[in-house]
Parts: C-alpha cells; sequence; structure tokens
C-alpha cells in the first residue's frame, strides 16, 4: 500500500482521514477490526506512534473502540456518523462557495438540472 503523503499536514490527521473515507465508502465496514498499529505502521511506512496516534483520534470522535486483547473494532453507526458530519460540512462550508460561483458564472438552477440530468443519464 504505497500512499503519498502531503506535506502540509500530518500524517496521523491524514491517515485518520484515510480511514474514515474507507468507511464512509464501505471498504471498512462497521464491527469490523482495524488492521493493527504494527500493520498499519509497516503497511504504510510510517511511525508505529503515528498509526497509533491515528488510532487514538478515531476512538476520541467514537468512531472505532478498543477491545482488550482483541484490537480496534470499527463502531456501529460510525457511517452514518460520518455521512452525517460530511453532509453537514459541505452544507456549512462548501455549499455557499458553490452558490457564489455559479452566481458568478451566471448559471441558472434549471442549466445545473439539466446538465446533471444528463451526466446521470451516462
Amino acid at each position: 500500500m504505497a500512499i503519498q503523503w502531503k506535506n502540509d499536514h500530518p500524517i496521523y490527521l491524514q491517515l485518520k482521514e484515510q480511514i474514515m473515507a474507507m468507511i464512509i465508502d464501505n471498504v471498512l465496514r462497521e464491527g469490523e477490526a482495524l488492521p493493527s498499529v504494527r500493520k498499519v505502521a509497516a503497511d504504510y511506512q510510517i511511525n508505529p506512534i503515528t498509526a497509533s496516534k491515528a488510532y487514538a483520534e478515531l476512538v476520541d470522535e467514537g468512531l472505532v473502540e478498543k477491545r482488550r486483547g482483541l484490537g480496534m473494532f470499527i463502531l456501529e453507526g460510525a457511517r452514518k456518523n460520518l455521512l452525517h458530519a460530511q453532509q453537514k460540512k459541505f452544507l456549512e462550508q462548501e455549499w455557499p462557495e458553490i452558490i457564489k460561483r455559479i452566481s458568478l458564472l451566471g448559471l441558472d438552477v434549471k442549466q445545473l438540472i439539466e446538465t446533471a440530468e444528463r451526466s446521470s443519464n451516462q
């Protein structure tokens, strides 16, 4: 698993975001065990402390739990909670910028819907 880490963002946060994306995409499913910290560190060629810190963040956010002697498991409802958070972020942060851009370009809702419909039919 080769990954390109960005220099402008701590690696543990990038790893956390990647795991969250995998939960949203159902690559990692609720109830499943996450790979061990050692395996993640070896696969991604990172320090085990970095992987552990990413996992700790996921625990703090209520997405995974540590089961003593068994490892880390994705909690039931994690995907739903992540989707809700992503929707909220989109509506509060990204959507207003998109609306501004639509207005700047002089596009109208009907034109956008027609374009979206054509795209989804392909």
